[in-house]
């Protein structure tokens, strides 16, 4: 018979009682997930349509293509309930007057070029390709190309958002509106989430990241959403829908391939705008073969996500 003395004995002790903490702290971690709901959800019999400048799929390569030769234009991609999204490049010099928006925040990706930020209570910064600027409500900015190449970005602004300008600035004339002089007070401020920028290539491709929120309050969400290639769902996994709003992605890296309920399965590549109308079944996964990120835009942070529910519930 094998003896054991009181070191073997401790050993063993603390062995068992770490598989019971590991075992408890998997429970433990299961029991902290939410528990899918089974519900009746208000779908469209009709499927929402896509209503110009919509569509399933802008291809970055035909937005460039139709403005060839032109070293400043604005090209309308989204236009919703929420928001607003535009491809707009601008030619080297060209720079935006100071101004900000009055409850929402303003933001863009830097699909190519150069450009000096200067966003009020920051230092100024340059924005290359890959880099996402926010700027707060109530808080004046101006965008300025530099080198000798136009800068092309895709920014995206509340709906019902119209430039404000500092007293000191000129106003652009807008149709149907009258410029007076006002008083405000507070403005948007920057946080853990929501910061000036990112670069997207050094602080989350090289790096290796995840991805994460890049903007998040109380009326947008825009998420990086990053991961490795894998095959397609089976076209019976429809994904899920949204109530109410629609939702968008801007693809950052590799391929992301789409199943939208009445369209083709199709992917998508880096600068592409993929649309979802609110009510129609969607599903984004990563393709390729390599890591792949999408930046996905609506509304509701903590959105509703309409999922099949099992066959016998």
């Amino acid at each position: 018979m094998r003896r054991f003395d009181s070191s073997m004995i401790r050993r063993m002790t603390c062995v068992l009682a770490g598989s019971l903490l590991c075992a408890s702290a998997a429970l433990a971690q299961q029991a902290s997930r939410p528990q899918p709901i089974v519900a009746w959800s208000a779908k469209p019999v009709q499927a929402t349509p896509w209503t110009a400048p919509n569509k399933p799929h802008w291809k970055l390569s035909d937005v460039l293509a139709k403005h060839a030769g032109q070293r400043s234009w604005q090209e309308a991609i989204v236009s919703d309930r929420d928001f607003v999204a535009k491809y707009i490049s601008m030619a080297p010099g060209e720079k935006t007057p100071r101004q900000f928006f009055a409850d929402d925040r303003v933001f863009w990706f830097v699909q190519s070029g150069r450009m000096r930020v200067s966003i009020d209570g920051q230092e100024p910064f340059v924005a290359t390709k890959g880099f996402m600027v926010q700027v707060p409500y109530r808080t004046s900015y101006s965008i300025e190309t530099e080198g000798s190449e136009p800068s092309l970005r895709f920014e995206v602004t509340g709906a019902q958002a119209i430039p404000l300008y500092p007293v000191d600035a000129t106003p652009a004339p807008l149709d149907g509106r009258k410029y007076l002089k006002v008083t405000y007070t507070g403005r948007g401020t920057y946080d853990e989430v929501n910061k000036p920028y990112i670069d997207f290539t050094k602080d989350v491709v090289n790096a290796n990241g995840r991805g994460g929120p890049f903007v998040k309050d109380d009326k947008t969400f825009a998420n990086m959403i990053r991961g490795a290639g894998t095959p397609p769902p089976p076209s019976t996994n429809l994904g899920h829908f949204h109530i109410g709003y629609g939702e968008f992605w801007l693809i950052l890296e590799g391929k992301i391939d789409y199943l939208i309920e009445g369209v083709p399965f199709f992917s998508a590549e880096p600068g592409d705008v993929v649309y979802a109308p609110q009510g129609r079944w969607h599903r984004a996964s990563f393709g390729g073969t390599g890591m792949a990120t999408r930046l996905a835009i609506n509304p509701r942070p903590d959105g509703m996500h309409n999922f099949q529910a099992p066959e016998n519930d």
